[in-house]
């Protein structure tokens, strides 16, 4: 089993996990155009957001990354900007060296585990049946991703609270950016959520957008577990 080294102070993994579920929506999120990227991540962060994962898909994904870490760091204070779909230990390096404050996995290796451990960096892996959620919380996760939460609705995740009660549990993948797909998710036990392409579809211009993720995440902080 992997398990992050103790201390006696709070690790800075603990402390990006903290702020994840205290602030419990997550967008997903990537484009190839860094500009557009950055007016996404900003309206997000004035709706409220507080953690931001921006998926590592395409070529330039590394670049790109490396410009929205910047953006962040100039007018974004206090917002954690993880990096997801990731695979590899290589990959998961690179783009801790990039600034990423955690890492999300569609599924579980114990390379990558062990490459967070080692930089005290939130690992966020990918699950989906009992077994690999059990699997991945050996492995030292804190926060397990239910992916992908449309093949299986709200009561997959409230059956699977039965047998594992208290593993901390992020979904991606089928949650709806509306009050009653939010609610039906959080309902069924969910600690946060990660919202998709759906968040970004029909959204006109910054200020729309961070009107609506205000109105979502207002929501969410008054239903979650």
């Amino acid at each position: 089993m992997l398990v992050a080294p103790k201390n006696t102070a709070v690790s800075q993994a603990a402390a990006t996990l903290a702020q994840v579920l205290a602030v419990p929506l997550v967008p997903v999120f990537n484009h190839a155009d860094a500009a557009h990227a950055r007016q996404i991540l900003g309206a997000c962060y004035a709706g409220g957001i507080r953690a931001f994962e921006f998926t590592n898909r395409g070529d330039n994904a590394l670049a790109v990354f490396r410009e929205l870490h910047c953006f962040a760091q100039q007018h974004c204070p206090g917002l954690q900007l993880g990096i997801g779909t990731i695979y590899t230990a290589a990959e998961a390096e690179d783009f801790l060296a990039a600034g990423a404050a955690f890492v999300v996995q569609p599924v579980t290796t114990a390379a990558v585990a062990a490459v967070c451990q080692r930089h005290d960096v939130l690992w966020v892996p990918g699950a989906l049946t009992p077994n690999e959620v059990y699997h991945a919380t050996e492995l030292g996760a804190p926060l397990v991703k239910l992916f992908p939460g449309s093949a299986v609705g709200p009561d997959y995740l409230r059956a699977l609270r039965g047998p594992l009660p208290k593993v901390k549990i992020m979904v991606t993948g089928g949650v709806e950016p509306t009050a009653a797909s939010l609610g039906e998710w959080l309902g069924a036990g969910a600690n946060c959520l990660g919202l998709g392409s759906q968040l970004f579809k029909q959204v006109t211009d910054s200020q729309a957008l961070a009107t609506r993720v205000a109105e979502l995440l207002a929501f969410a902080q008054t239903h979650k577990p």
